[in-house]
């Protein structure tokens, strides 16, 4: 079946970016296309938030929830603002029965689609007080490093 508008497009677009999201080495540009997608047509009304499903795999054992979209015949689900959790109804675990529809889109594709529809974004780069935890970490361990290895051969 071929997606005939163009938010069934779009909805074929971002599912087809979430699917590979989920199996990625780097998922974050994936899911942050994905959730500028969601939001634009949100603020559009061309997608509507209907409400919260407890998440599935929790981190840390905790309960977590996230917010149900529906766009197109597609849900999708996304992080939850604070604004959420008053302003939606919370729907329980979610319903293992019912599965998107299945299409066939190119990554490249579902990827230009998306870029195209949102418009340019600005680029924020990782200032040098931004460096991760292990960047951190890797930089202490081999500055302390003595500068010649010495093994209980040398004594």
């Amino acid at each position: 079946m071929i997606a005939t508008s163009v938010e069934e497009q779009i909805a074929t677009a971002i599912y087809t970016v979430n699917r590979h999201a989920k199996t990625a080495i780097d998922n974050k540009p994936l899911y942050e296309l994905k959730k500028l997608a969601i939001q634009k047509l949100i603020v559009e009304n061309k997608a509507k938030k209907i409400g919260l499903h407890f998440v599935r795999n929790p981190r840390n054992s905790q309960q977590q929830s996230s917010v149900l979209i529906q766009c197109a015949d597609y849900f999708f689900h996304i992080i939850p603002v604070k604004e959420d959790f008053k302003q939606l109804q919370h729907l329980g675990h979610l319903d293992d029965t019912y599965r998107n529809p299945i299409r066939k889109m190119n990554l490249r594709i579902a990827r230009q689609i998306l870029t195209d529809y949102i418009g340019p974004q600005p680029i924020i780069k990782k200032s040098s007080s931004q460096t991760t935890h292990f960047a951190k970490k890797s930089a202490r361990v081999t500055n302390n490093r003595p500068q010649t290895m010495k093994s209980y051969l040398d004594r």
